[in-house]
């Protein structure tokens, strides 16, 4: 067993609830802690000197360092190709999202740049991703598809997805966005969300590609009752679906109640009825403010999510249209601000939380059986890792126990 340490704080996240909100006194701080982990497993945290007797390894830290368990971005759609800079600046200028893509912008432009890309370089641009998430003390990611829009297309990204977080160090969570928009070729959104039920899932489980399926229900997209049935069907086959829903207008956030979905994304339009519909549900509320930063939007209601009882996680939603930052940290540093969150949900929300919405309940925390997926940061109080709103970065990242960056 490899005991790293000692940390000047280690936070463990350790018996924090699962929803609500969170005060900074619920966080188990342990000066001078200790990791002890065995085959990418933790063993134990507490003290450093105490654990040193059942080491038969040392990772000894020489620097002063506060340890988080690594990061979960639990919403991102880190596979595309080309840029989407002139949105960005048409925005900007006064256009809106929704007349960018009349004009021929947004998601089908992406699409476009996407498929006439070679495998070679998407695949080279999700791990550049990647990478720089890991660098960044996110260890697990999860990735969507949606940029394909065909069958043939969508599979293929499933592929790459696969192929690539096989190959990378971080733990890639893949999820399958085929119904993101309508494609140009489809006969009607009805039509495409029952190619994707009869062409697209059973392939996706044949070979083991995917078992998590997303859909974006908005004006423009797909109708709350077109996405029901769909979803009903992916829930009736023993699957996880989860949804974009009450970005720009409600009605997402009570279909993805309605049929149990791990989570629903983005609620920057949520009002009072969906907060307490989610507040009352097993679903959790992810929180993307990269879209809000992209977008110049309101952000998701995450005080109000958790002062009325809501388990609230927080994600990037990476993406070369509305949210390119990509700084998961820097986001949730600057959701904090607006939103008035304590440390505690801000860090629960990029931890336990965030797992809890990728339906993982073997990271996010440092306990015993948890994976040993840990980031430190060279600083001795952990309040200075969101005080710096994401410009103090990580001086070591473990992944399974191994040191990655």
């Amino acid at each position: 067993m490899t005991l790293t340490g000692p940390f000047t704080q280690l936070l463990t996240c350790e018996g924090l609830p699962a929803r609500g909100a969170l005060a900074d006194d619920q966080l188990t701080v342990i000066p001078a802690g200790g990791v002890l982990h065995d085959h990418g497993r933790v063993v134990a945290t507490g003290a450093f000197g105490e654990l040193l007797a059942r080491a038969a390894e040392v990772d000894r830290l020489t620097e002063p360092t506060v340890g988080l368990p690594g990061f979960v971005d639990c919403h991102t759609h880190l596979l595309w190709a080309g840029s989407r800079a002139a949105d960005y600046a048409a925005r900007n200028a006064g256009r809106s999202y929704q007349e960018i893509a009349a004009a021929g912008g947004g998601i089908r432009d992406t699409m476009r740049r996407t498929r006439a890309a070679t495998d070679a370089a998407l695949a080279a641009g999700l791990r550049a991703r990647l990478d720089h998430h890991l660098r960044a003390g996110v260890t697990t990611v999860e990735v969507k598809t949606g940029y394909g829009l065909s069958v043939e297309q969508e599979l293929r990204m499933l592929r790459l997805i696969r192929q690539t977080g096989r190959a990378h160090r971080a733990t890639v969570v893949p999820t399958c966005l085929a119904a993101h928009v309508v494609p140009p070729e489809a006969a009607g959104p009805a039509a495409w969300l029952e190619t994707i039920l009869t062409d697209i899932v059973p392939v996706a489980l044949r070979e083991d590609l995917t078992r998590r399926f997303d859909i974006f229900v908005e004006e423009g997209a797909f109708s709350p009752g077109l996405a029901r049935p769909f979803l009903e069907r992916l829930r009736a086959a023993g699957l996880d679906v989860t949804v974009h829903g009450d970005q720009f207008t409600t009605g997402g956030s009570e279909l993805a109640v309605a049929v149990g979905a791990r989570s629903v994304d983005h609620l920057e339009v949520a009002g009072q009825a969906q907060i307490e519909a989610l507040a009352a549900s097993d679903t959790v509320a992810v929180a993307l403010p990269g879209a809000t930063l992209g977008l110049g939007c309101a952000f998701a209601p995450a005080r109000r999510l958790l002062d009325a009882g809501a388990t609230v996680a927080i994600a990037s939603d990476w993406n070369p249209g509305s949210a390119p930052m990509g700084d998961l940290l820097t986001q949730a540093a600057i959701l904090g601000v607006f939103e008035r969150l304590t440390a505690a949900e801000t860090l629960a929300g990029l931890t336990v939380r965030a797992a809890a919405a990728l339906g993982l309940s073997d990271r996010g925390r440092l306990v015993a059986g948890a994976r040993a997926d840990f980031v430190g940061f060279p600083t001795t109080d952990y309040r200075e890792v969101l005080y710096r709103q994401g410009q103090l970065k990580p001086n070591r990242v473990w992944k399974d126990g191994l040191t990655v960056t």
